[in-house]
């Protein structure tokens, strides 16, 4: 009974702190940039009350998706530095209490929050991201690199480029056809397509009216002429790059699970390779995020064992490092991932593998 009633004061001690934590960061995150510009706009008449409000409103997901990790981790080192201070945690350990059957209680609320991460980013944040898309208006137009290869081999077939692309129109296209075969057995240009306007139907890629530039294979334009009705693409083929298309106007936040992982399957169908390993790495580093909550904990209950007068609160800026060393290099550890440095799996586990070695070191370090 006891160890129930110091599962619960801990449990509450711990959610109020980093309840606390989170509210501070939501605040701290959108006052400067969000909250301000768009209070500015809604004064200046730009938007409506009514649409000012609504962007606040969606843009907390993606805020609390970043919030909760920060706030677990906090929020921990905050109550187990009280507790430490206050003789608590002496107390405990004096009664035979283990430091890990103490924190078993913030296991649990981490795990909690854990969940609470991935529904967040897996389900709120893509609804508000595209809500908020709609409501700024923000058509994005986007440039589509289409490459077809031979069945058979990996040589070239043709390249589409499509310069205009939004959800509802396909223009400025530009078709790269190739010979099957050169004579040093390199790609070398058979003809030119270009055309204002390409229609898909029916699993077909189909343009109306377009100049075709045919080329020798020693490189000189041969003739113009003009084509009517020419079948581009057909079948699956077809119909991967028109989805492929579609996704490339979303950014990741905009997906869901369901949608990133089909758009990961026609990427790696299609061996358009470095976006494939980009993808890859964001749709793992979603469940990985998620994982990092219960990481964080554990930091934080560590991190926050002090000793009863020991005043130095070191913590504290271990802890803000781990956040800015966390946050800061996502993007890197993007590049990395997309340019074929390191494999995607590799540069999404760096974070919780450095995290549990920190947790390893620090049990060994701490008079625990």
């Amino acid at each position: 009974m006891k160890i129930r009633l110091i599962d619960k004061y801990i449990c509450r001690q711990v959610f109020i702190a980093c309840f606390a934590c989170i509210f501070v960061f939501m605040i701290v995150w959108i006052m400067p940039e969000i909250f301000l510009r768009t209070v500015q706009r809604a004064l200046s008449g730009q938007i409506s009350l009514h649409t000012a409000a609504s962007i606040l409103i969606y843009e907390l997901p993606k805020v609390l998706n970043i919030a909760l990790p920060v706030g677990m981790l906090l929020g921990c080192i905050l109550t187990f530095d009280k507790l430490s201070k206050d003789f608590e945690i002496t107390v405990l350990r004096g009664s035979g209490i283990s430091f890990f059957r103490i924190i078993a209680s913030v296991i649990i609320l981490s795990i909690l929050a854990m969940s609470c991460t991935f529904i967040v980013g897996s389900k709120l944040l893509p609804v508000s991201a595209c809500k908020l898309k709609v409501i700024k208006g923000d058509i994005r137009t986007s440039q589509f690199v289409f490459p077809v290869k031979h069945e058979n081999n990996d040589s070239m077939d043709k390249i589409l480029i499509i310069s205009n692309f939004d959800d509802n129109n396909i223009r400025d296209v530009i078709i790269l056809n190739f010979y099957d075969e050169s004579k040093d057995g390199s790609s070398l240009l058979s003809s030119i397509i270009t055309s204002d306007y390409v229609k898909y139907k029916d699993s077909e890629w189909v343009i109306n009216s377009a100049k075709k530039y045919n080329i020798s294979e020693e490189g000189i334009f041969n003739s113009i002429e003009g084509v009517k009705n020419l079948s581009v693409l057909k079948g699956k083929s077809a119909s991967n790059a028109y989805k492929l298309m579609k996704y490339s106007v979303y950014r990741d936040r905009e997906l869901t699970n369901a949608q990133i992982s089909e758009y990961i399957k026609l990427l790696k169908k299609e061996r358009m390779d470095d976006e494939y390993r980009f993808m890859l790495n964001k749709y793992i580093q979603r469940f990985v995020h998620s994982f990092m909550c219960i990481l964080f904990a554990i930091l934080g209950c560590l991190l926050g064992f002090s000793q009863p007068r020991e005043q130095k609160f070191i913590g504290m800026l271990i802890a803000v490092g781990i956040i800015f060393a966390y946050y800061i290099t996502i993007p890197f550890f993007d590049m990395l991932a997309e340019k074929a440095v390191l494999s995607p799996w590799v540069t999404s586990l760096i974070a919780p593998v450095c995290a549990i070695i920190l947790i390893c070191i620090l049990k060994k370090t701490k008079d625990l």
